[in-house]
């Protein structure tokens, strides 16, 4: 099955079923649904065969496939991937059969085309899947843009109140990132010998200005859409209009993009820029993971709030990557997958409260564990789960930064740990008053709040919470996967992990 091209076949197969879907008549909004459904899960299939015959420990980038496309521009249609990208990959195909099943009825609501709606799902994961796939500079700037459109629509067609404003404002955000991404491809392609394979571009000396130059113009891109502080402000706005299954494929996946861009193309194709930005990198990250925690505390909107969680989230994944240790880094990678499923499982609980209330504000709840208490307890698990307690996926990751990064930069680490404290003030204080307390008297007179979890919907919710909690005490499956990419990453940058000093080792002797 090795020589399966299963990369082009995974990037291709969502967009046929797009087209599928979208070209379904109106008056059968079910069977668009099912179709969808159907679909997103052979994706999920063709993922888990794919993960079973990635080689650990075999070559960096596997399942290889290079297609002509602009000869004249040495740009070609090249997919691999290696650990990273594949983990990101198995997300992709697991959130996304979740969120079709947990947006069953948004579109409804919205009075919009049925089919459109689970049509543009499919269309964003066949560009998501190539983003990640992609092994071609062009190519990946391509996805990287078009992957923009689905989403706008997502959140200016099917959003909430305020929803083309917040789709201009991410479109208009993410295509400033774009445009300095295109000035910095272009210079790639000059100073490397007009080609854009990435494999033939990591071999490439470029001078010290130069590189600088174009490890900003990537890093700005990237930073913008993952986001880091000070370009952020997008993703409460988009959050917040997004409906909710969207929103958590936005936060859960697309965000990635941006730390996922700085690992496979800042830090290997511009090494010397890399660390000679990453004091300021690092400064960025800390600030935003202190800022987004505190603007989260005071949120009254669960879906803004969720969305500063976030921000607050990928301040800690770039101080594992530019920590330039293995174990940094490695937490960094385990942290997008882990934020992923966390962060997904409670945008799509939180969606699930708001459908029922009718709003968004928590003011508005109140004492709600009493009429709902299955999803109330979901909603504390997921909570628990993004302040990552221990026994939780994130926590492991977490742990991961902060001991990675302590070792080669402790004020650092230090100032990041006091994250997680304004972490547990803003997750328990949602939590407390959405669902515990007293009860809010008028919740009592809506239909609504008196419905807890159907079977769809825990159907949505527990695999996710499988996974938090398998992965929160084994996830050897994933960073065995994840290790050899960042060992090989870290060889780019041209760094090795500290020493043992010699206390340690007549410590660890005895």
């Amino acid at each position: 099955m090795s020589d399966f091209p299963f990369l082009s076949v995974l990037t291709v197969a969502p967009l046929v079923g797009a087209v599928v879907v979208a070209l379904l008549p109106r008056s059968r909004p079910t069977l668009a649904k099912q179709v969808a459904l159907g679909w997103s899960l052979l994706v999920l299939a063709l993922s888990v065969v794919m993960w079973v015959t990635f080689q650990v420990g075999g070559d960096r980038f596997q399942f290889r496939e290079s297609y002509p496309w602009i000869p004249n521009w040495g740009v070609n249609f090249t997919f691999a991937a290696d650990g990273i990208a594949l983990v990101m990959l198995m997300l992709i195909a697991v959130l996304v059969p979740l969120v079709i099943l947990a947006s069953w009825h948004d579109a409804e609501s919205s009075r919009r085309s049925v089919p459109v709606y689970f049509a543009l799902l499919l269309v964003l994961e066949c560009t998501m899947i190539g983003v990640f796939a992609a092994a071609d500079v062009f190519l990946f700037y391509v996805f990287f843009e078009v992957m923009l459109v689905p989403m706008y629509f997502l959140i200016g067609s099917y959003g909430g109140h305020q929803r083309q404003y917040a789709a201009v404002k991410f479109f208009l955000y993410s295509l400033v990132g774009g445009l300095f991404m295109l000035a910095a491809v272009i210079g790639l392609w000059v100073v490397g010998g007009k080609t854009f394979d990435w494999v033939a571009l990591s071999q490439v000396d470029i001078s010290t200005g130069a590189e600088r130059w174009l490890f900003l113009g990537f890093f700005v891109a990237f930073a913008i859409k993952a986001p880091f502080f000070p370009f952020h402000t997008w993703l409460p706005d988009a959050g917040g209009a997004a409906p909710a299954g969207a929103a958590a494929l936005l936060v859960g996946v697309l965000d990635k993009v941006g730390t996922f861009g700085i690992l496979r193309y800042c830090l290997p194709l511009f090494p010397d820029a890399a660390q000679w930005f990453a004091p300021w990198a690092l400064a960025l990250a800390v600030i935003g993971i202190i800022y987004a925690a505190l603007l989260a505390v005071g949120q009254n909107d669960l879906k803004r709030l969720v969305s500063y969680t976030s921000i607050a989230h990928f301040g800690f994944i770039g101080v594992g990557i530019f920590a330039f240790t293995t174990q940094a880094g490695t937490g960094a990678v385990l942290y997008m997958v882990n934020h992923g499923l966390a962060t997904g499982l409670l945008f799509l609980v939180v969606g699930m409260l708001i459908a029922r209330r009718g709003s968004a504000l928590v003011s508005d709840f109140g004492g709600a564990g009493k009429l709902v208490p299955v999803l109330a307890g979901v909603l504390f698990f997921a909570g628990l789960a993004s302040l990552a307690l221990p026994g939780t996926a994130p926590f492991v990751s977490e742990f991961l930064v902060l001991i990675g990064t302590f070792t080669v930069n402790k004020p650092v680490a230090v100032i990041a740990t006091l994250g997680i404290i304004l972490a547990a003030a803003y997750v328990l204080w949602m939590v407390q008053r959405t669902t515990q307390g007293t009860l809010n008297p008028a919740l009592a007179e809506i239909d609504g709040m008196k419905r807890d979890l159907n079977l769809r919907e825990k159907v949505v919710v527990a695999p996710l919470i499988v996974l938090i909690v398998l992965l929160g005490f084994y996830p050897k499956p994933v960073t065995d996967v994840i290790n050899p990419a960042i060992q090989a990453t870290m060889q780019d940058v041209g760094r090795t992990d500290p020493a043992p000093s010699v206390d340690t080792v007549q410590e660890a002797s005895r």
